[in-house]
């Protein structure tokens, strides 16, 4: 099981690894190797609530989340998106922008900097609502009761979750964008362009979990009457000779939550890149290392969904949302203070860490008490699953 879900990662960690070994030496190894630990360490908790959203599809988009969905994360996010962001905020082509990467790395790495709000902005809205939309949901497993069931009370309220989000973008738009961080320590304001990419991130969460939603929901429909849809389709099947299915509905609802999977690995993938720089300008290293990180995972996220992890350990979600929130409050912060990456990597961890050591409680008192969840509901009562 272990081998067959992280093979592929074996094998693209060894053939990178051995590439930068011989084209850049001992160096280019040790970077590499590196930035593949620091993805790993900030992209934990994507691969936590990716499991949760992946889980509700079928084998076959399991496989194209880990076929297709890897070539968006890898080249993409970590390979063409640096180099995107240096020829919009520079005015230069993309061919420029890699020549630029190439030729004069330092340029590129002020580049990228200067274009951090903007990053920061979108990815911590979208992050806050991922957290927020979680956190203001009623469910029948809690964690930390004293905080999730008041809030869960004001989730009640129509849109409260957006409303919040907008307050947050108000603020920092006013504060903290006012003084953004630049490359050699300097200061603008960036109100307009943080208030902008702010928007676009809040719009995107709402686009993309909207439609997946909406196609999730006529899925669960359309499976209540499956066994009257199963008896047709295997009468007109024999009539003939052709195979009739019902994938068509299950596909629409699958490629939502697809889309949904990849703007969320974009958004955890923003703190990633923009780290990556602090350890190297060299753009192949980057590409190698995040590249090779992101194969992880996505293969910890199948392994999360086939062990059936989320359900053995309750609160693993919970403390995975609480990750994005911290996450996305960091982001926004960075606008204008720069925070080590051992900070958002090692604050993300220490969250998770705490759930799983809870779940494991729980489940011992399980054991002792035989059934009670830890949580004063039953055991047989499955988590809410995260996502839109």
């Amino acid at each position: 099981m272990l081998l067959k879900t992280f093979g592929w990662s074996f094998g693209v960690t060894i053939a990178g690894l051995l590439f930068a070994l011989y084209f850049w030496g001992w160096e280019g190894f040790a970077v590499v190797a590196i930035l593949s630990v620091l993805e790993i360490s900030l992209s934990f908790d994507n691969a936590v609530v990716n499991a949760g959203v992946l889980k509700r599809m079928n084998a076959f988009w399991q496989k194209i989340f880990l076929t297709i969905g890897i070539l968006i994360a890898v080249f993409g996010m970590r390979l063409v998106f640096p180099v995107v962001i240096v020829a919009v905020t520079a005015g230069v082509g993309p061919i420029e922008a890699v020549e630029l990467a190439l030729d004069d790395p330092d340029r590129y790495s002020e580049m990228v900097t200067d274009a951090h709000p903007a990053i920061a902005a979108f990815g911590g809205m979208f992050l806050l609502m991922i957290f927020l939309d979680f956190i203001f949901e009623e469910r029948d497993i809690v964690w930390l009761k004293w905080l999730e069931r008041p809030l869960a009370k004001l989730g009640r309220i129509d849109a409260f979750s957006v409303g919040v989000a907008l307050v947050a973008l108000l603020l920092t738009a006013t504060t903290v964008a006012h003084q953004a961080y630049q490359h050699g320590g300097l200061h603008v304001d960036k109100t307009e362009t943080v208030l902008l990419a702010g928007l676009a991130g809040l719009l995107t969460y709402l686009v993309v979990g909207g439609l997946s939603g909406y196609f999730e929901n006529r899925l669960e429909e359309d499976e209540e009457r499956a066994a009257e849809a199963e008896e047709e389709a295997q009468a007109e099947a024999k009539r003939t000779g052709k195979e009739q299915t019902v994938v068509g509905l299950a596909g629409r609802a699958a490629f939502f939550l697809f889309l949904y999977l990849e703007v969320l690995d974009a958004s955890f993938s923003f703190d990633g890149v923009i780290g990556a720089f602090a350890i190297t300008n060299h753009i192949f290293w980057m590409a190698l290392g995040l590249g090779i990180g992101a194969m992880y995972v996505r293969s910890l996220t199948i392994y999360l969904v086939r062990q059936g992890t989320l359900d053995d350990y309750r609160y693993l979600e919970h403390g995975a949302h609480y990750a994005i929130g911290a996450l996305a409050v960091m982001l926004l912060i960075s606008i204008r203070w720069h925070l080590p990456e051992v900070v958002t990597g090692l604050v993300g961890v220490g969250l998770i860490a705490a759930a799983f050591w809870s779940s494991v409680r729980a489940n011992r008192l399980d054991a002792s008490s035989g059934g009670s969840d830890g949580s004063g509901n039953g055991s047989s009562q499955k988590p809410v699953s995260s996502g839109v």
